[in-house]
């Protein structure tokens, strides 16, 4: 292995990973143990909750128990084990507060005792409060550069998404991206300057929780978030958030090492830690979902859109390459978008197709994703022709089931519940099922092919390694049946006796 740059450059250095919790940031700290066996120790951010107040327990209670383990435990428990115990340290704090929570001296010895952070931490909800997406995708990112600023020679990794690029049609190259919408001021050293538009933002939070409370306070929050994700160019709260983001740590770490990656839709591993492993339902993954459990049968879609997925496996293993570079190379800005639409494309269509040739014909084998074998088609349609359709199609259904109320038969009206279903979920996912954009990753393939053939094996990161119906077919919808879909089951049995318990 003397020819990996990557384990030589991260031989004996410290990396501290914010987002543990979440689905991704476990992968990279489960590929982090498992290959690269002389890092030399990982340090984990994590906020404590009521039932484990302390960093070390909540991992040992959350996230060490994972399956995504199961394969380092298979291979080699006690290795593993000795690894926790001896190389992996837990810090009890929040990426939201000011200095993560931590005191003067303790964020001081954090600093000087790392080489790079890895920062996966986010709000992914598309439709979250403006307030809650502003702390954790863009504000939380001071701390994050205050941390670097106690160590010069740090490196910054942070995790973004493809979808910065907002509404912006056309090929989206590896770049800092132009607002769709309104303008705003942009720097000579490239980043846009975007303290006047926080501080607009805060007013305007400050207004709304002025005159509201409670559950409307919440809508009225989520309702300002799209208002104004809409007016500077983008389909959601979640993506303007995260834009906002990269331009605060751009300035904020102006001449050091920072790296951006930018994942599109992650989905299942391709391969590791194992074959469709996945935790909870993704973004695709809702509407998969909802055709399953036959509550969805038309969505706005463009057949011919490239809809860009890449396993969870390989954006890993990009944002590994990107920190093992970070550490090893002279300090600079960096991008680095890890998709496959430029590469290996597949349409909505392709997409679709694949999925429901499946479920006719092994949805048997699913048994905690399909009820039964479903037997109406999944329609993709133009916005227009799916909004004119829902419009008129919803006021006689609200019609026929008021009047089954009156009638004493209106409790459960299916049809206007899957419609519901189906309008609700276009909203959210809507604009990414009609892409007109394709992500490019040009800079990730080069940065691939600099670390040499043995890296190249280690951490693929190209996206030509999917075969799309072997993927989609079997091995995506076999992880959501294994992973997801058993877990969320099991937890939902563990819930209902623990409600009888209480009862």
């Amino acid at each position: 292995m003397s020819s990996s740059k990557v384990l030589e450059q991260l031989r004996g250095k410290h990396v501290l990973i914010t987002g543990t919790t979440g689905f991704l940031g476990k992968v990279v700290l489960e590929k982090l143990i498992r290959a690269v066996p002389d890092i030399g120790g990982v340090h984990l951010l994590i906020r404590g909750n009521k039932q484990s107040p302390d960093a070390r327990s909540r991992f040992l209670r959350e996230i060490s128990t994972s399956s995504v383990f199961d394969r380092l435990r298979q291979e080699n428990s006690e290795a593993f084990e000795a690894f926790l115990n001896e190389r992996l340290h837990c810090v009890t704090g929040e990426v939201t507060q000011p200095g993560f929570g931590l005191q003067p001296e303790a964020l001081q010895k954090l600093a000087g005792s790392i080489d790079a952070v890895i920062n996966s931490a986010a709000s992914v909800n598309f439709r979250e409060e403006l307030d809650k997406a502003l702390s954790i995708n863009t504000l939380c990112l001071q701390n994050v550069a205050e941390l670097a600023r106690l160590n010069p020679s740090l490196a910054v990794v942070q995790v973004s998404t493809c979808y910065v690029n907002g509404m912006n049609s056309g090929q989206v190259t590896e770049s800092v991206i132009k607002p769709a919408g309104e303008d705003i001021p942009r720097n000579p050293s490239g980043y846009y300057e975007i303290e006047e538009l926080i501080r607009v933002l805060n007013d305007s939070i400050a207004d709304v929780r002025s005159r509201y409370t409670g559950k409307m306070l919440e809508r009225k929050l989520v309702d300002l978030g799209i208002r104004e994700a809409n007016r500077y160019g983008w389909s959601d709260t979640y993506t303007f958030t995260k834009w906002l983001g990269e331009q605060l740590l751009m300035k904020a770490l102006e001449g050091r090492a920072i790296t951006i990656v930018r994942p599109s839709i992650i989905e299942s591993a391709l391969e590791e830690p194992s074959p469709g492993w996945i935790e909870g339902v993704k973004v695709a993954d809702a509407i998969i979902l909802a055709y399953a459990r036959e509550k969805v049968t038309i969505f706005p879609g463009k057949r011919s859109g490239i809809v860009d997925v890449i396993p969870v496996d390989l954006v890993a293993n990009a944002i590994i390459l990107a920190a093992a570079e970070a550490i090893g190379e002279p300090p600079q800005p960096r991008i680095y978008q890890c998709c496959s639409g430029s590469s290996n494309p597949v349409s909505v269509g392709e997409f679709i197709d694949h999925l429901m040739a499946e479920a006719k014909t092994n949805y048997a084998a699913y048994g905690n994703l399909f009820y039964r074998r479903p037997v109406k088609p999944f329609i993709a349609v133009n916005r227009v022709l799916f909004d004119a359709f829902v419009g008129g199609v919803r006021i006689p259904l609200s019609l026929t089931h008021r009047l089954m109320g009156l009638l004493g038969q209106g409790r459960d009206f299916k049809a206007l519940r899957n419609l519901d279903t189906t309008r609700s979920l276009a909203a959210i996912f809507g604009f990414y099922t009609a892409p007109d954009y394709i992500f490019r990753n040009d800079d990730l393939l080069a940065l691939a092919s600099r670390m040499g053939e043995v890296d190249k094996a280690l951490f693929p990161v190209d996206a030509r390694l999917i075969d799309w119906a072997v993927y989609l077919r079997k091995i995506h919808l076999a992880g959501l049946n294994k992973y997801a879909l058993s877990a969320k089951k099991a937890q939902g049995r563990r819930g209902s006796r623990d409600r009888k318990k209480v009862a």
